[in-house]
């Protein structure tokens, strides 16, 4: 039968998605099968997920309508009730399902990375939005007890912090204005920056010290941050990195089939201009 999937979002004709769903799609021989860019807002998106037909077997949810789309969920996996945000909506004979495999972009970014092989001290996030929410849920599933969250506004990190504390881990708040860049980073076994780059430049040369680095920003590249990172001989990962993992098991959830891995790799890379060596396991 043939089968429908977009990814839903506001602005949404920048989303990279369906260069992987579609490669995927291609590579399983579901010919039949389409993957379009739907643009809808946060108060749009439960209309439209929920007027859709039998046809549709799920959505990609990106900015703004991820917390939308875990409350219009009929189930949710934990950790996307952890994160409070899905990105991940499945058709199940009961209704929608969402989860968040968010999670799964951040650890397989940093995992392959290449500086980071196991558990660790100290996590920190740079941010407290969505994508900080999903990131604490990574570390407690890589086994990094501790998170610190730099933020402009320590009001901001409210929902990180629940998230951290949902998923049983210690988390702690620094500001902007009091804490030393240097410092942090020194400390820090990984580092997810998930704020613009300009925000950080002054500062890139300070963070680039981190053990593994995942700046969650891919355009332009490189960042201010990842020059600095390639400058001192490390290794950083970006948000096409963890776009790619988390396309993972969102195939997998829509298809029931193991994702071609190698296959979207490939697609992203030639989409991208092979900006980055992208490795899979």
């Amino acid at each position: 039968m043939p089968s429908k999937a977009a990814v839903l979002g506001k602005p949404v004709a920048h989303s990279l998605s369906p260069v992987l769903h579609r490669a995927a799609y291609a590579a399983l021989g579901l010919s039949d099968w389409t993957y379009e860019r739907i643009e809808v807002d946060e108060a749009g998106l439960p209309a439209l997920v929920r007027a859709a037909g039998p046809d549709w077997v799920g959505f990609s949810v990106t900015m703004p309508g991820k917390r939308a789309a875990l409350e219009l969920a009929g189930q949710a996996t934990p950790r996307a009730v952890a994160a409070g945000v899905a990105n991940t909506l499945v058709r199940r004979d009961s209704g929608w399902a969402a989860d968040c495999t968010d999670v799964d972009g951040v650890t397989g970014a940093l995992r392959f990375a290449g500086g980071f092989t196991g558990s660790a001290a100290v996590g920190v996030i740079l941010g407290g939005g969505g994508t900080a929410s999903a990131a604490v849920i990574a570390f407690a599933e890589l086994g990094i007890p501790l998170a610190r969250l730099v933020v402009r506004n320590a009001e901001r990190a409210a929902e990180t912090v629940t998230a951290a504390n949902r998923a049983g881990i210690a988390v702690e708040v620094l500001t902007w204005a009091e804490v030393d860049f240097a410092k942090v980073a020194a400390d820090a076994s990984v580092l997810v920056s998930t704020v613009p780059p300009a925000a950080i430049e002054e500062h890139a040369a300070d963070l680039a010290a981190a053990a593994c680095v995942l700046d969650v920003i891919y355009h332009p590249w490189p960042t201010p941050l990842a020059e600095a990172v390639l400058a001192r001989g490390g290794r950083v990962a970006t948000g096409l990195d963890m776009l790619l993992h988390q396309a993972f098991g969102q195939v997998e959830q829509f298809t029931g089939q193991a994702a071609p891995r190698e296959a979207m790799r490939d697609a992203l890379r030639e989409a991208t201009k092979n900006v980055l060596s992208l490795p899979v396991s």
